[in-house]
Order: C-alpha cells, then structure tokens, then sequence
C-alpha cells in the first residue's frame, strides 16, 4: 500500500552525511511506491514554541506564522514521519528542533495525529553509540507522546567529514528503513 511519508531534515550541509542516507531513504521509498514530501529545516525559517497555546486558532497551526505553517498541513496528511540529523554537542540540532517542538500545535489544536508511522536516521562524528541518545531518546519519547508507532532507527557513529557515510554501510541501513513503513 502506497503512503505517504513527510521526511524532516536537520542538517545545514546539503552534501553531508545526513542528506546522503536521506536521499538513500527516499529514493527507496519513492521505488516502493510511497510519496515523499521532503522539508530541509535548516532551509526553512522556523522558529521555536512561543507557548502561547492560539494553535490552530488562526486557521494554521501557528499564529507565529513562518516555514512550519507549510510543514504542519504535511505532516497532518502524513502516514509516516521520518527525521534525518546528525548530532550537535550531544543533541538535536537547533535547525530542526523547532520544528520538533512545534509537534505540540497538534496536541494544543486537538488534532489527531495518533497512529503515523515514525522513523529516525542520524550520524555522529564519535564511535560511541550512546552519543546519538540526546537526538534518538527526545524523538523516541515524542513519538510515545503523540502516539505515533516507531518503526525505526538508522544510528551511525564515526562519519564526520562528507562522505565518511560511503565508508560505512549507513545509506544501505536508511534504503532498508524504507521496507519498515
């Protein structure tokens, strides 16, 4: 069955690490027959959660209007998300975490999301897997919130520089991840 699957990017550098099992997952995805809507965050202009609470009060998901306003009416058609980052310090890059946080417009705005598929693909520069909690353990626990099942996760450690991930068999694990939704 056909789906459709928004993929969420975190990463500035277009020929990074990150952006090559990206373009491994969709490719594999489109060949399956899904839609791929992709959004670039750190492309886009958007800003963190004011916590105002007026989601989906102006008739967008958020009166601070910017890029995520695009973003949301994807992500409520979705069957499936799939956030693509490296790691930064330990953490979720500041490029797409606004994003992330702005996931709380659809509990505010009752919208119902429940039940979209999820997945995680993310590099680190050190070989140390645990590195990749403070990006994995976050979108784990969001997904558990907001009730979307989580099908997978791609976690490569030791790629740093671009193209370290050809030395690693990271865009084969993202391709696969496409048989998961």
């Amino acid at each position: 069955m056909s789906k459709k699957i928004v993929v969420i990017t975190g990463s500035p550098r277009k020929n990074g690490n990150s952006f090559a099992m990206t373009d491994a997952f969709i490719q594999a995805a489109e060949a399956k027959g899904h839609t791929v809507t992709r959004f670039d965050a750190a492309m886009k202009k958007v800003g963190g959660c004011h916590a105002c609470e007026t989601c989906f009060k102006t008739g967008k998901a958020c009166s601070f209007d910017d890029d995520f306003n695009t973003i949301a009416p994807a992500i409520l058609e979705a069957d499936a998300v799939v956030f693509t980052t490296p790691v930064y310090w330990y953490s979720i890059p500041a490029q797409i975490k606004g994003v992330i946080d702005r996931l709380f417009s659809f509990v505010v705005g009752g919208k119902d999301i429940a039940g979209k598929e999820c997945a995680l693909i993310t590099c680190c520069e050190e070989n140390d897997m645990s590195v990749m909690d403070g990006v994995r353990i976050p979108i784990e626990r969001s997904a558990a919130l907001i009730k979307w099942n989580m099908v997978g996760e791609v976690l490569v450690p030791g790629v740093l520089n671009e193209g370290d991930i050809e030395k690693t068999d990271g865009c084969k694990q993202a391709a696969a991840l496409a048989e998961k939704i």
